[in-house]
């Protein structure tokens, strides 16, 4: 039952966000295990010659600065974190970089903050960087800014971030790799009893009564971030898969379809969350008045809003605001995510796609809304 599903449901992914937890890519304090970054780098590569697209959250760079530092035993204080932090960055990318290129791929650092996230302008252009590295084919491996924020450092949160990346740019899986074989009904170092979770849905209350601890000396992550992270991870359908980096080939394996670890599953498809997320929207920043010929594209063809089809901007409002999609007699036709600020979209509605560099005298998305950001009412 569990290898049908595993089937049905990752095999048919093609957007992969991967976390790998400090004890994957470090000899245990000992700095980086060049050896490990060589095997992520080669399961990589090869899901990447298959056609799927790959992002890499990956945890180290403390781990990597405490080693290069000659510190024995993890810091307290911020600042010496931040400090290791930075330093170990250094060799991270470095390695990880040299690692991609002997598969002929190149390996971009990105690093993020939750603020990143939570602020909808950056928000939106950290996703057209990843998804422009993703259409390059470049691997972009991501991390936390643990040089300039705290409270990441804090609470070791790379598993949230992974989940935050998985909603970023619309991923169809979260796979978070650790040393541990998966999600326990208990603790089975405690417990004799306790039997692997082989599969349930994302955000099953159940599950985080089940998970608890803390994460080992060189990672913070317990699994109870992990789960946390899995319920996040659906909200825009993503699943999430928990399992053990220490299987061998454990990427090739899962997306053959292969049983391994715990399958977490999103009760929603992605965009049927997306779009009733949108819906939900009950305020929205400013409204656009389409002509006919817009609403037919959107409601008959299930096309993106084009400039063209946009008689009036009403309201002032940012780029990413969720808007109003209307009819000239004010009827509600759809709400959305817009591509532009109101001001923008005001000098550039009623023309063509191929105008707006000229009109703006800068390029940018041909949609006013893409049909993915955009929900019928």
């Amino acid at each position: 039952m569990l290898d049908s599903m595993t089937k049905t449901v990752l095999t048919t992914c093609r957007r992969i966000v991967v976390k790998v937890g400090s004890s994957l890519v470090t000899n245990q304090g000992a700095g980086l295990d060049l050896d490990a970054l060589g095997n992520w780098a080669r399961q990589i590569a090869a899901l990447n010659g298959r056609g799927y697209e790959v992002v890499l959250v990956s945890s180290g760079a403390i781990a990597e600065g405490m080693q290069r530092l000659g510190w024995n035993t993890r810091p307290v204080a911020i600042h010496e974190l931040q400090a290791a932090a930075a330093v170990g960055q250094m060799g991270l990318v470095q390695a990880y970089e040299s690692c991609f290129r002997k598969h002929d791929l190149h390996a971009a650092q990105v690093l993020l903050t939750h603020a990143d996230l939570a602020d909808r302008e950056r928000y939106l252009n950290a996703r057209a960087t990843l998804t422009t590295l993703l259409q390059l084919r470049v691997i972009p491996i991501i991390n936390e800014n643990d040089t300039v924020v705290t409270d990441e450092i804090k609470f070791g949160d790379n598993d949230t971030l992974g989940a935050l990346v998985t909603n970023l740019i619309d991923a169809d899986a979260l796979v978070i790799l650790t040393d541990q074989s998966g999600l326990y009904t208990a603790d089975p170092r405690k417990d004799p009893s306790a039997t692997l979770v082989a599969t349930a849905t994302a955000g099953d209350a159940q599950l985080e009564s089940m998970a608890g601890g803390a994460g080992s000396a060189i990672g913070r992550g317990g699994m109870l971030t992990k789960i946390l992270a899995a319920k996040r991870a659906a909200h825009s359908g993503a699943h999430t898969v928990i399992a053990s980096g220490h299987e061998p080939d454990v990427l090739l394996r899962l997306f053959q379809g292969a049983s391994i670890g715990t399958l977490l599953t999103a009760p929603a498809l992605p965009l049927a969350a997306r779009k009733q997320w949108l819906a939900g929207h009950l305020q929205v920043a400013g409204r656009l008045v389409l002509d006919d010929g817009a609403i037919r594209a959107l409601r008959v063809d299930g096309k993106s809003l084009l400039p063209i089809g946009v008689k009036q901007v009403v309201g002032e409002f940012q780029r990413g605001a969720v808007v109003a999609c209307v009819s000239e007699q004010g009827a509600d036709i759809a709400r959305g995510l817009v591509n532009y600020n109101s001001d923008e979209a005001g000098r550039i509605a009623g023309h063509a796609s191929s105008e707006i560099t000229t009109l703006l005298g800068y390029g940018g998305d041909t949609e006013i809304i893409h049909r993915d950001n955009l929900v019928l009412l």
